[in-house]
């Protein structure tokens, strides 16, 4: 493919990787990554990073691109109809541009190595998508539950992509982490690192945060991220001692980790205005998380 791509307003800030899985379709990271380094993607005719961010007026040059689906993408996960139909009820929200979920923990948002069943597979095959595909316009943990919004066209996706991108959409997440968190609400401002192949990043992460209920044994914590970093609210839990129940990744604890097996994140409410109308979405608690309120005592009302 020998293509090119003006990019307009409403692409402004979001990155390069993202762009092009919006707009070519779902291409792999790798592919993408590896095509910006040996120049069969460019930006304005020169070579970029996958987290480069776009300006308006951009060109996107695709030279020799040819977008081939490995073995193991051809392997596509295909949901049985028991699985649509489960993952169909559901939903929260459905109108003309996307649907709105309560995702099941365990379930990813979209398909990789280690994770072939996913939601953008099942909702490709749902009566919900008949006559258009679902687009990812933002993350949720595969071990996370809760509010995840799929659109329903190109457009849509672009439109709530800007807007998670320019934090214009407001998530408050609900967590049961271990021991008391002595201080009642507050900001946590600090850097996390990640590792892009065998290079260090350092972010900056925000997030807003107020203690629902507590013992000195558990605490139930509301959060509210306002950067969006990898893991970003498990990975300040933990690095304040006070890891998610159910984590297994971020705790250093053996006997910790054997305690849940399902993590303890749900993503329960989200906000967002569109056109001066707003919008408000609330997911429901999982079973298993409302058990282990009464196991720990805590309280939470859904006021």
């Amino acid at each position: 493919m020998n293509k090119s791509f003006i990019i307009d307003s409403s692409s402004i800030d979001m990155r390069i990787d993202r762009w092009i899985k919006i707009t070519i379709g779902n291409v792999p990271q790798s592919l993408i990554e590896k095509s910006l380094r040996n120049g069969k993607i460019k930006l304005n005719k020169k070579k970029v990073k996958s987290s480069t961010k776009l300006c308006k007026s951009d060109k996107i040059y695709f030279y020799n691109f040819q977008f081939k689906e490995s073995k193991k993408q051809k392997q596509k996960f295909e949901p049985t109809n028991q699985i649509i139909k489960e993952n169909e009820d559901d939903i929260i929200d459905n109108n003309d541009d996307f649907i709105v979920i309560n995702k099941k923990s365990g379930i990813a948002v979209q398909g990789g190595t280690k994770s072939k069943k996913n939601i953008i597979d099942i909702f490709s095959k749902s009566k919900y998508f008949q006559n258009t595909k679902p687009f990812s316009v933002h993350r949720l943990d595969k071990d996370t539950s809760g509010v995840f919004i799929i659109a329903k066209n190109r457009e849509t996706a672009k439109l709530l992509t800007s807007l998670f991108r320019l934090r214009k959409i407001y998530k408050t997440y609900l967590a049961i982490c271990n021991g008391e968190i002595s201080q009642t609400k507050g900001e946590w401002v600090g850097e996390l690192t990640r590792y892009d192949g065998n290079r260090k990043i350092t972010e900056k992460a925000i997030t807003k945060f107020k203690v629902i209920d507590k013992n000195n044994n558990s605490t139930l914590i509301q959060m509210n991220p306002v950067t969006g970093r990898k893991h970003q609210l498990r990975k300040q839990l933990s690095e304040l001692d006070h890891p998610i129940y159910g984590d297994s990744k971020y705790t250093f604890n053996k006997s910790f980790k054997r305690l849940n097996k399902q993590l303890m994140l749900h993503s329960y409410e989200i906000k967002f205005m569109i056109n001066n109308k707003k919008y408000t979405y609330r997911a429901l608690l999982p079973d298993y998380f409302k058990k282990l309120l009464i196991t720990k005592k805590l309280k939470f009302s859904n006021n």
